[in-house]
């Protein structure tokens, strides 16, 4: 059984950190949910288990190319949860070429730029997973997707659209493959009732989307097609990134249906 100093322990606990996950393009997927979705997408190298996670989750653990043993120390030494779940899977990273995204012909995706929490940015990932989106690109310096705290935030929506790494200059790209790009502005002149009521929203749509400390940059902001803001009708001063995000997302899901 493996310790929290087995060699392979050892090299699986160095995905915790960005730079060994891009060096490695694998990174680690936490708890049950997570890796039942890994393993319907044909991403998972090998399991880690505690021998009651393995037990409780016999049929996950049937369907792993390869399962190891470990003691609680060593998942433990793997999860970044307080509570981990007994199960730890070791994964091929899952992003794709904007332009293989793009050759698809895409309906509507949420770009996330330079959003740096990694809770806000796996939230807005099932959101566009939800609404039926067709991909999620991160943006700039955005938060990482495999971080631990983004993937289990996606809950399983991670493994389920296109996602997508690129710099800001993917604007471009976006726009020359004829979708509109709509940022999302407090101040921006348009509303997303008015865009939607006026079908403006059935056309293929890419929504960029700011960190809630600093909002989109500027750049991206004047670049754009459209500033679009979500109406806020009762007293409060805004909504949070997630919120606003499935309030534009399912709109032209919607619009679009």
């Amino acid at each position: 059984m493996f310790t929290p100093r087995t060699p392979r322990i050892v090299t699986a606990r160095r995905l915790q950190r960005r730079k060994d996950r891009d060096q490695a393009r694998r990174f680690l997927a936490e708890g049950p949910q997570a890796v039942r979705e890994a393993l319907a997408a044909g991403v998972v190298l090998e399991l880690f288990g505690t021998p009651a996670g393995l037990e409780r989750h016999a049929d996950l653990a049937a369907q792993a190319p390869e399962v190891s043993p470990v003691t609680d120390e060593a998942l433990a030494a793997l999860a970044d949860t307080v509570h981990p779940q007994g199960l730890v899977a070791l994964c091929e990273q899952v992003d794709v070429p904007i332009g293989e995204v793009l050759a698809k012909q895409p309906k509507l995706i949420a770009v996330l730029a330079e959003i740096r929490d990694p809770g806000n940015a796996g939230t807005v990932l099932r959101t566009a997973d939800a609404a039926g989106a067709d991909a999620v690109i991160f943006a700039g310096d955005a938060v990482d997707p495999y971080n631990g705290k983004c993937v289990r935030a996606s809950a399983g929506s991670l493994f389920h659209l296109d996602v997508v790494r690129a710099s800001l200059d993917v604007l471009d790209l976006l726009q020359n493959s004829g979708l509109q790009v709509l940022a999302t502005s407090g101040t921006g002149e348009d509303d997303v009732d008015s865009l939607l009521d006026g079908g403006l929203l059935a056309a293929p749509t890419a929504w960029l989307f700011g960190s809630e400390a600093h909002g989109l940059p500027g750049e991206l902001i004047a670049a754009a097609d459209r500033r679009v803001r979500v109406p806020i009708y009762g007293g409060a001063e805004s909504l949070n990134l997630a919120a606003a995000a499935a309030v534009c997302l399912y709109s032209s899901a919607r619009a679009q249906r």
